[in-house]
Protein backbone atom coordinates (compact mmCIF):
# COMPACT_ATOMS: atom_id res chain seq x y z
CA UNK A 1 0.00 0.00 0.00
CA UNK A 2 2.91 2.73 0.40
CA UNK A 3 4.45 1.59 -2.51
CA UNK A 4 0.80 2.59 -4.48
CA UNK A 5 1.00 5.70 -1.79
CA UNK A 6 4.54 6.80 -3.07
CA UNK A 7 3.89 5.96 -6.89
CA UNK A 8 0.71 8.20 -7.36
CA UNK A 9 2.52 11.14 -5.33
CA UNK A 10 5.38 10.76 -7.58
CA UNK A 11 2.65 11.04 -10.34
CA UNK A 12 1.20 13.98 -8.78
CA UNK A 13 4.51 15.67 -8.34
CA UNK A 14 5.51 15.38 -11.91
CA UNK A 15 2.27 16.74 -12.88
CA UNK A 16 2.66 19.59 -10.64
CA UNK A 17 5.98 19.95 -12.10
CA UNK A 18 4.40 20.10 -16.42
CA UNK A 19 2.02 22.59 -14.62
CA UNK A 20 4.57 24.87 -13.52
CA UNK A 21 6.52 24.77 -16.75
CA UNK A 22 3.70 25.35 -18.64
CA UNK A 23 2.48 28.19 -16.41
CA UNK A 24 6.12 29.55 -16.47
CA UNK A 25 6.14 29.54 -20.59
CA UNK A 26 2.77 31.13 -20.99
CA UNK A 27 3.82 34.09 -18.50
CA UNK A 28 6.90 34.29 -20.62
CA UNK A 29 4.89 34.48 -23.89
CA UNK A 30 2.39 36.78 -21.88
CA UNK A 31 5.33 39.63 -21.30
CA UNK A 32 7.26 38.67 -24.49
CA UNK A 33 3.74 39.80 -26.59
CA UNK A 34 3.05 42.91 -24.55
CA UNK A 35 6.59 43.67 -24.57
CA UNK A 36 6.67 43.06 -28.80
CA UNK A 37 3.26 45.77 -28.92
CA UNK A 38 5.20 48.17 -27.01
CA UNK A 39 8.30 48.28 -28.85
CA UNK A 40 6.25 48.18 -31.96
CA UNK A 41 4.28 51.55 -30.57
CA UNK A 42 7.83 52.84 -29.72
CA UNK A 43 8.91 52.32 -32.84
CA UNK A 44 6.03 54.05 -34.60
CA UNK A 45 6.01 56.92 -32.76
CA UNK A 46 9.86 57.57 -33.33
CA UNK A 47 9.34 57.43 -36.53
CA UNK A 48 6.63 59.55 -36.23
CA UNK A 49 8.95 62.27 -34.31
CA UNK A 50 11.41 61.74 -36.93
CA UNK A 51 9.29 62.71 -39.58
CA UNK A 52 8.53 66.02 -37.87
CA UNK A 53 11.92 66.95 -36.76
CA UNK A 54 12.38 66.67 -40.85
CA UNK A 55 9.39 68.66 -41.79
CA UNK A 56 10.34 71.06 -38.87
CA UNK A 57 14.26 71.42 -40.13
CA UNK A 58 12.81 72.10 -43.81
CA UNK A 59 10.80 74.62 -42.66
CA UNK A 60 13.49 76.61 -40.32
CA UNK A 61 15.69 76.06 -43.26
CA UNK A 62 13.27 77.79 -45.85
CA UNK A 63 12.77 80.53 -43.41
CA UNK A 64 16.28 81.04 -42.83
CA UNK A 65 16.89 81.67 -46.48
CA UNK A 66 14.04 84.30 -46.95
CA UNK A 67 15.26 85.67 -43.23
CA UNK A 68 19.33 85.59 -45.63
CA UNK A 69 17.28 87.47 -48.87
CA UNK A 70 15.66 90.16 -46.92
CA UNK A 71 18.60 90.64 -44.42
CA UNK A 72 20.56 91.12 -48.32
CA UNK A 73 17.63 93.45 -49.21
CA UNK A 74 18.09 95.46 -46.28
CA UNK A 75 21.71 96.03 -46.28
CA UNK A 76 21.42 97.10 -50.40
CA UNK A 77 18.57 99.47 -49.10
CA UNK A 78 20.69 100.72 -45.96
CA UNK A 79 24.17 100.49 -47.94
CA UNK A 80 26.39 98.39 -46.07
Amino acid sequence: MLSAIEERMSKLEESMEDVKEDSVQELLDSQRKKLTEKYDALEAMMMALKEEIMATTWALSTRIEELDRELALWRVAVGK
